[in-house]
């Protein structure tokens, strides 16, 4: 599979999956604004994907998908299966204690993670509580992040891009039909509880499915066996993992501190943050996840077959495919991000001043885009060279970056100082990466990048002119002509779409993007060219 349908394959299921989840928060906002309620479940939902992120998404996956890529060009299938279900059986039983371990400790562990909750009676009591009830979702997504891994290597994208997708819907349906029957003044919270641990159910119910089609089933093993007895390539995988924690984990780390901060702000401030985020991860998990995945399999094998050249290329490509979305997305959400988040959100509880209060934090995030989006093209490149001890350097720097700032800024700007933090130290990050990777012998920036990279920010600029045409054209449209609501909704859909529409005219027009690359990309095939 090519580079650039591997890349619309995952960021097509993305997609899908970000559309579902926008009628999620739809949903939570209405039920749940931005109160004490809302408050406590984003941290109790956080708490389970900042491990997902740090030890199954990240470490774990840029570990696993060159190792298991190296037991399929070696040693055939058998090798990989035998692999794949040595370390299917450690992480289950080291994920199942651990999941029990910090059932018990939860309290201890909600205080370290949001100790300005306590200063509000009930409300780390709240958080503890629906925490209980989300973290096992740990156990399962992080046994999906290890069988998408395998699936990827395959180069079968879409299940595990699609299985977020039933997250959503699981949030959703138990959001609408569960809230009733809950006798709480909190009932749609745990409502949302609830759907996340069933949803991590059926996500690896759903991959356990693909995995079986694609012929690469195993079974379970002792947990003796498994924990004592490890197979050679399991230890390996550990040894690799370790640093990777940091080097990969780098952004739900600095999430984790932004959470503790922001603890002490006031209420509200947390799902402020956490609605500006959801907005903010669209592009992310639409375009900036899906190039990271597709790159590291792919770079992986050319590495380590030795056609460096072949590697080179396609991170160009990447690259490009990754400035291009980032740039375009990252002015798109500073100017429409008032309308946005009142079209989408500024129903039942979430009121016009959490509205103003979010945009403003969508705002600050978005000049971090472009910054986060090149770090997930670029780290690849380091993993499929075996080199984890880079990002790690990087990720140290960061998190410590982003500690200093955030306890400075929010001094002066509360929630807001701790959104510029978190972006400023992404712009370092991507900085160093792009600095270390210019040094290196075995990349360098080709003709065709140097010749779109320019064209590729003049399109981006094209676009946000129109856009602010679009705003300053409605301005002068009398109220009385058409109802709010229904303004709101026309308004955001003629931005957006004619945003994208002036986008793409300009790349081709400019040639940032090629019309046979353009057009391959909507049929899903062919290659970056």
């Amino acid at each position: 599979m090519s580079l650039i349908k591997s890349i619309a394959t995952v960021s097509g299921g993305t997609f899908i999956s970000r559309i579902v989840g926008f009628v999620r928060d739809i949903f939570m906002a209405r039920f749940l604004g931005a109160s004490m309620m809302a408050d406590a479940f984003f941290v109790a939902w956080r708490l389970p994907n900042l491990f997902r992120s740090l030890f199954a998404e990240g470490a774990l996956n840029v570990a696993f998908v060159p190792l298991l890529a190296s037991e399929i060009q070696n040693g055939g299938k058998k090798d990989a299966i035998k692999f794949t279900k040595a370390v299917f059986n450690f992480l289950l039983y080291v994920l199942l204690a651990f999941t029990l371990v910090v059932e018990i400790i939860m309290p201890a562990v909600m205080f370290l993670l949001a100790p300005g909750f306590d200063e509000i009676p009930g409300k780390l009591a709240l958080t503890t509580s629906l925490s209980r009830i989300t973290f096992p979702f740990l156990l399962c997504v992080s046994l999906v992040s290890l069988l998408s891994g395998v699936l990827n290597s395959l180069g079968k994208f879409w299940a595990a891009a699609f299985a977020p997708t039933l997250l959503n819907i699981s949030m959703i349906a138990f959001l609408l039909f569960l809230t009733p029957y809950i006798n709480s003044n909190f009932a749609p919270a745990y409502a949302l509880a609830w759907g996340v641990m069933a949803a991590g159910i059926i996500e690896l119910l759903f991959v356990l499915y693909h995995v079986y089609k694609a012929d690469y089933l195993f079974g379970l093993m002792n947990p003796i066996k498994a924990l004592y007895h490890l197979a050679p390539g399991v230890k390996t995988l550990l040894r690799k993992m370790a640093p990777g924690v940091l080097g990969s984990g780098v952004y739900q780390i600095n999430l984790f501190f932004d959470t503790l901060f922001v603890s002490f702000v006031g209420a509200g401030a947390i799902s402020w943050l956490n609605y500006a985020q959801h907005m903010f991860q669209l592009p992310i998990g639409v375009i900036g996840v899906a190039i990271g995945t597709a790159l590291l399999p792919v770079l992986s094998r050319h590495i380590k077959a030795g056609e460096y050249a072949k590697a080179n290329t396609q991170l160009n490509r990447g690259l490009e495919v990754s400035i291009a979305m980032s740039v375009a997305s990252a002015v798109g959400l500073i100017l429409l991000a008032t309308p946005i988040i009142q079209t989408l959100f500024q129903h039942g509880l979430f009121t016009a001043q959490d509205t103003a209060n979010t945009a403003k934090a969508l705002m600050i995030f978005a000049c971090g885009l472009p910054a986060y989006m090149l770090t997930k093209a670029l780290a690849p490149f380091f993993y499929a060279r075996g080199d984890t001890a880079t990002p790690v350097k990087i990720a140290i720097i960061g998190v410590t970056l982003n500690a200093i700032l955030a306890l400075i800024l929010m001094q002066f700007w509360g929630y807001l100082g701790i959104a510029m933090a978190t972006g400023i130290t992404t712009w370092v990050n991507a900085i160093q990466y792009w600095i270390l990777l210019k040094k290196h012998k075995q990349f360098y920036f080709d003709t065709l990048f140097k010749y779109r990279f320019p064209r590729i920010l003049l399109s981006c600029c094209i676009m946000g002119v129109f856009l602010w045409l679009i705003k300053e054209v409605d301005s002068l449209i009398p109220a009385e002509i058409i109802p709010c609501k229904v303004r709101e909704v026309v308004l955001l859909s003629v931005m957006v779409g004619g945003g994208v529409i002036a986008f793409i005219i300009a790349l081709l027009i400019t040639r940032g993007i090629p019309m046979s690359q353009f057009l391959a990309l909507l049929r899903r095939r062919g290659g970056m060219q």
